[in-house]
């Protein structure tokens, strides 16, 4: 089943529950694969493109709620925290600082990076294999360290 079936299907049953957090994260999920179905023009999205959305759908939740805890407004945060855990159901588990090292070094094996001036190779390919499973900033980091 696609993620927009899925999306469709929870949206129904969200609207039956009287869920309002879920039913305002569902939409806002919808919108996104809308507005994103409309940009690309073709309006079919592969799996890969709707990682990338509940992605970054999860990293602009994370940011708000980080600003707000910051700022001391428990109150604005809490909702986005709430709708965080609703996106979080559509992507894969989320690997740990020890896996994605594990599988960076793989890739560096694999391609051969001696140096930080093969970084964007080894980024390219640790980005394709781990999209959804691992925040880019946190690849970045290992990757500069193990390059290093």
């Amino acid at each position: 089943m696609s993620l927009e079936a899925q999306i469709m299907t929870d949206l129904k049953s969200a609207m039956k529950a009287k869920d309002r957090v879920a039913l305002e994260t569902l939409r806002a999920i919808k919108t996104a694969i809308l507005n994103e179905k409309t940009a690309v023009g073709a309006g079919v999205m592969t799996a890969a493109d709707e990682m990338k959305l509940l992605t970054k759908l999860r990293k602009q939740r994370v940011e708000s709620a980080t600003i707000f805890r910051a700022q001391n407004r428990a109150d604005l945060a809490e909702p986005e925290e709430a709708q965080l855990a609703i996106i979080e159901r559509y992507l894969p588990e989320m690997l740990s600082e020890a896996a994605i090292e594990s599988k960076v070094k793989d890739i560096i094996a694999a391609v051969g990076a001696t140096s930080m001036a093969d970084m964007g190779k080894v980024m390219g390919q640790a980005s394709a294999a781990m999209a959804g499973q691992a925040d880019g900033k946190v690849i970045s980091g290992i990757v500069r360290k193990l390059l290093a």
